[in-house]
């Protein structure tokens, strides 16, 4: 059984950090590109950041210079580090196991990131 849990979220205030972790078992965790989404009340899910098989990150936008994405393959765990919160990041983040080559797709059932002062 396939499962992705998510930890690490709750409440922060503007310019705070907080360290997402999400631990996965029942995959071969080394074969996927593993990533962050997240969704805001109101609004569609959008990635936020990825990291491949082969530790090649990307962003999107909004969050590149503050939050970084890292995988520990020995621990079948990807990290999200995120810094200089902002109010506009509040939302549901979820964390992302994708293989394309088996075409293979899981998801976590989030955990909530609210950042207000």
């Amino acid at each position: 059984q396939v499962q992705l849990v998510e930890s690490g979220g709750g409440l922060v205030q503007p310019g705070g950090s907080l360290r997402l972790s999400c631990a996965a078992s029942g995959i071969i965790f080394s074969v996927y590109d593993m990533g962050w989404y997240r969704q805001a009340p109101g609004k569609r899910r959008e990635l936020v950041a990825i990291i491949t098989s082969r530790d090649v990150t990307n962003y999107v936008d909004s969050v590149k210079d503050r939050f970084t994405i890292s995988r520990d393959d020995a621990e079948n765990t990807v990290y999200l580090q995120m810094n200089s919160l902002k109010p506009e990041d509040t939302a549901v983040y979820y964390c992302n196991a994708r293989w394309d080559y088996r075409s293979r797709e899981y998801w976590g059932k989030g955990t909530l990131v609210t950042v207000s002062s």
